[in-house]
């Protein structure tokens, strides 16, 4: 297996791992995979990954894929993202996940990314273990979020915050005078 960054030559591979994980019904919201367009639109332009292996029949050698998104438009979030990771069905079990995750954590901190999120539902039992393996952590669970075919479901929300990118002590900026000051009492 061999990781390469992803380009637009890897689309119909990709879009068809995408579609596995849209039919499991447990990968995303999402009820149809987009367009390249629409795709390349809503992801960060680096640390897109392809796990590929020229012996591997399906999905054009693809074996996964994984990706970043931003989680805000504000630039206070402007270094965290969250993680899409796919892996072709036929593909799963291999470790294949493990090691895009490990090399998107990597690569993303290359780019300034201090924080990455996963958002996943609960039924999702081996993409929650697979981030948790990658320094993850559940920070909570975000209950009825959204609605898929007409049911609400819940998600997992795990980060996992870099140990090198953004690990520089920030200083308490000075508290303002009122602050510091004795409240004045009024007395009868």
């Amino acid at each position: 297996m061999q990781l390469l960054s992803m380009t637009a030559a890897h689309w119909p591979a990709v879009r068809r791992i995408y579609e596995q994980g849209v039919a499991t019904g447990q990968a995303t919201f999402q009820t149809e995979a987009p367009t390249w367009a629409e795709w390349d639109y809503a992801h960060l332009p680096h640390s897109r990954l392809v796990a590929v292996d020229a012996g591997y029949g399906g999905s054009g050698g693809v074996l996964g894929w994984a990706a970043l998104s931003p989680v805000s438009s504000r630039c206070v979030y402007g270094g965290v993202a969250e993680v899409s990771v796919y892996v072709a069905a036929d593909a799963r079990g291999r470790g294949v996940g493990r090691e895009l995750l490990a090399a998107l954590s990597t690569e993303s901190e290359a780019y300034g990314i201090w924080t990455l999120q996963a958002s996943i539902f609960p039924e999702n039992t081996t993409s929650i273990s697979i981030h948790l393996g990658a320094g993850f952590r559940e920070v909570g669970r975000r209950e009825r979020i959204g609605q898929q075919h007409g049911l609400w479901r819940s998600t997992v929300l795990l980060e996992r915050r870099s140990a090198v990118v953004g690990v520089e002590a920030s200083p308490v900026p000075d508290a303002p005078s009122y602050l510091l000051s004795s409240p004045v009492h009024a007395t009868a």
